[in-house]
């Protein structure tokens, strides 16, 4: 029959990760850790950057110990002599850079008449300054190398309104429009950009917050109509891994045709709202 497909039966595997060379910042714990983690597996040469380096080796050690290459880079990504240091770094090491995932970021809580300037400005320059630098500096190499894939980890939080975050909320806002940006002025490259917008997930940070000013993970799961809180209608915390899943099948053969989009990976709590 004309234009039957018999490959739909096959299982997908992805495919075009091995053999690449990857950049994931804030790999010394949390998502960044799970991501570098998942892309060596897969195959990929990781660079393990974060401010701290010491993190960053035990990362680029663990993917060692499973039969992988990985490399702990120091960096300040609000910084740019930082980040061309460690684009120079990789490229030394690795050949170059096809994969980015600029997942470092911070989170400074309080209500919005009582936020610094401090506060909001340290909040911008990791969150979104240190993606567009990360960005910028290992773009012009992907360049070089005829294309590659970025994602940004932004957040729901760029969605929908935090009581208390509203410096997070922009600038992860900000994050998912500079997504688009970059992806739409480097498709002409073959560069894809993409980002995956996290809720709730069981990360270090998120384990200070519960034990600070957001409370038990029941509540956060549940929700509080005085925060305005949906919670989490699958009823449950993302893992690390199911963010470095959807971050893997991105920088894959498998999206090859995805660009400037957004992936929600948050159990519903955003209940849908689109970037």
């Amino acid at each position: 029959m004309a234009g039957h497909c018999t490959d739909i039966i096959r299982p997908v595997q992805l495919t075009g990760i091995e053999g690449k060379a990857a950049v994931v910042t804030g790999a010394g714990q949390g998502l960044g850790e799970a991501i570098a983690l998942a892309l060596g597996a897969a195959g990929a040469s990781v660079a393990c950057a974060d401010r701290n380096l010491q993190t960053a080796r035990r990362t680029a050690a663990t993917i060692e110990e499973h039969g992988g290459k990985g490399l702990a880079v120091e960096v300040d990504v609000s910084r740019r002599p930082s980040v061309q240091a460690m684009v120079a770094a990789v490229r030394a090491a690795f050949g170059g850079v096809d994969i980015l995932v600029n997942v470092a970021g911070i989170l400074r809580v309080g209500p919005v008449l009582e936020l610094t300037d401090e506060q909001w400005d340290d909040t911008f320059a990791v969150n979104a300054k240190g993606v567009f630098l990360c960005s910028q500096e290992a773009g012009k190499v992907m360049v070089e190398r005829g294309g590659g894939a970025i994602v940004n980890i932004a957040s729901n939080a760029a969605l929908v309104p935090r009581i208390d975050q509203g410096a997070y909320c922009a600038s992860k806002a900000a994050v998912a429009h500079l997504t688009r940006c970059f992806g739409l002025e480097l498709a002409d490259r073959r560069i894809r950009v993409n980002a995956v917008c996290p809720g709730i997930a069981r990360t270090p940070m998120q384990v200070e917050l519960m034990q600070g000013s957001l409370g038990a993970e029941a509540a956060l799961v549940g929700g509080s109509p005085e925060k305005f809180r949906v919670g989490v209608p699958l009823r449950k915390m993302a893992e690390p891994a199911d963010v470095a899943g959807a971050v893997c099948w991105l920088v894959s053969d498998q999206a090859g045709h995805v660009t400037m989009q957004s992936i929600v990976v948050d159990g519903g709590g955003s209940l849908g709202v689109s970037s």
